[in-house]
């Protein structure tokens, strides 16, 4: 299988294919991780220890709102967000408004854009993060999109006005950050970012 590289230099896509659609993703036979980007097959390399200890933080920080809010559902990786039949990506964390849960209906996965998504950054996806599946994110409609810086220690959100993102809220390093679509959350960046006890 050929491999090229898209974004990063350490991010592959596989172009044994010319296009790749939904239905050729469904039929692949390994345990590897991918996403379709705009045709191409992207193969996701495993997220560090920091990246799942920082996902799991803000997944329970998230869940745990909308629970007791009876808002929706939050999701996590890997689940398939289908935008289109050339468009398919597994976002770190996705929340799906109460009103909007009929785009759940097939077990297989997401068929629209969620209201939210996050992205938690590596070393290896930087670019195809905050530059590629933003724009992807963008264009197809998520009303909020959270990057998650964990070098940083950083969080931004954007939110879409007249179809384009604006940042909503920032803070680094201490500091707090507000949803807009998640009414109500707010997220303290210590408790994203708590350190790992070695004791």
């Amino acid at each position: 299988m050929q491999v090229n590289f898209i974004g990063d230099e350490n991010m592959p896509v596989l172009t044994e294919k010319q296009r790749w659609t939904y239905n050729d993703y469904l039929q692949i036979d390994d345990n590897n991780r991918y996403e379709i980007y705009r045709g191409g097959l992207i193969m996701v390399p495993a997220p560090n220890l920091w990246h799942q200890r920082y996902l799991r933080n803000l997944e329970y920080l998230m869940w745990s709102y909308v629970k007791e809010n009876n808002l929706g559902e939050i999701l996590v990786a890997p689940v398939d967000v289908i935008f289109a039949e050339d468009n398919v990506y597994q976002p770190d964390i996705v929340f799906i408004s109460k009103k909007r849960l009929d785009i759940m209906k097939d077990i297989r996965g997401i068929f629209g854009a969620p209201d939210l998504v996050v992205e938690i950054m590596s070393p290896s996806t930087s670019i195809y993060d905050t530059i590629d599946k933003r724009e992807v994110y963008e264009e197809y409609g998520v009303k909020e999109f959270w990057l998650v810086n964990p070098d940083e220690k950083a969080v931004e959100i954007f939110i879409l006005k007249d179809g384009v993102y604006k940042r909503h809220s920032y803070a680094r390093k201490d500091g707090k950050v507000n949803s807009n679509v998640i009414n109500g959350f707010i997220a303290n960046l210590k408790d994203i970012f708590e350190e790992m006890r070695m004791d």
